[in-house]
């Protein structure tokens, strides 16, 4: 029974889809301030995971590391800095967005995300699509096209960020000679030492720092980073990545229901259906491998 594998990859998404109640009160400060602190505070919490409660761990994939050809480490590294410059990049456009333009635009990014990560693995890595899966892809253009009428730099910014993340996903796909935790602390500490010049510039925000932001920026890098994060590289250990790809639209349908409900958004006729679309071409497009899963944990519990 692997209960607690289930529960630790929907508590992350739960907390994922939470993000807002942390990142909206601190809209009065730039995107690249909130990014920043965030990346710093992750990278001394994430540090402290892996070489204090994870040492054992962390040591024995340096020693991996350092015992592959030079040709290896390269190909590894450069994966891995492009992964960092991918994921700062992806949480910038999520702060910005999200604190700049509306909550909704982010929900609709990380909705949109498994089904665009598999076409550009598709594309890509030249993995297979069954025919619902470009059913549901066909019904996710269809309904990108009807949130685009009126709202169309909305639909560009949640393509942006889902097409960044995306491609962030698509290289991890080529990074599993390490330790996923171990790969994401190195990610991490790149991306904070590529955004290390940003310190030195003017961020564009005029307003003091209070204690509320260096609260709020310890919270986002600890409660809505590294946790989430552990738990989901904690739960890909006995669960394979479809029933975490299913899992991860927990994310964007509380993070839409909290635009809606708290942040009192306004959703016109034609992006509830076309929202609705979408969230029921995420379920066929998981279909397949939901009824796969079910399937298989009925047969082993009949064993």
């Amino acid at each position: 029974m692997n209960t607690k594998y289930y529960l630790s990859v929907i508590t992350a998404f739960t907390i994922w889809g939470l993000f807002s109640l942390v990142l909206k009160p601190l809209s009065a400060y730039s995107s690249v301030e909130i990014l920043l602190y965030r990346m710093v505070l992750a990278s001394v919490f994430i540090l402290f995971m892996s070489f204090v409660i994870r040492w054992k761990t962390t040591k024995a994939n340096l020693i991996l590391f350092k015992n592959f050809n030079q040709k290896e480490k390269r190909r590894i590294l450069l994966i891995n800095l492009s992964s960092a410059a991918l994921l700062a990049l992806n949480w910038f456009l999520f702060i910005y967005v999200m604190n700049r333009v509306s909550v909704n635009a982010t929900s609709l990014a990380y909705l949109i995300c498994p089904i665009l990560t598999t076409v550009l693995a598709f594309f890509i890595l030249k993995e297979h699509l069954s025919n619902k899966q470009k059913l549901a892809i066909g019904i996710s253009i269809f309904s990108c096209l009807l949130l685009a009428i009126g709202h169309f730099m909305d639909l560009v910014y949640s393509m942006i960020i889902a097409m960044s993340y995306a491609t962030y996903l698509i290289l991890q796909k080529k990074n599993n000679q390490l330790d996923k935790f171990f790969t994401l602390t190195a990610q991490i500490v790149f991306g904070s030492i590529l955004l290390s010049p940003l310190f030195m510039t003017n961020h564009g925000s005029s307003v003091e720092k209070s204690n509320l932001f260096y609260i709020l920026t310890a919270v986002i890098a600890v409660v809505f980073t590294i946790i989430p994060m552990f738990l989901n590289v904690y739960a890909l250990k006995k669960l394979n990545s479809s029933v975490v790809g299913i899992f991860i639209n927990i994310n964007p349908i509380l993070s839409f229901l909290l635009a809606v409900l708290y942040f009192n958004e306004k959703v016109n006729l034609i992006q509830g259906i076309a929202y609705g679309l979408i969230f029921c071409s995420v379920l066929l497009f998981n279909l397949d491998a939901l009824q796969g899963n079910l399937k298989k944990r009925f047969v082993t519990e009949k064993n």
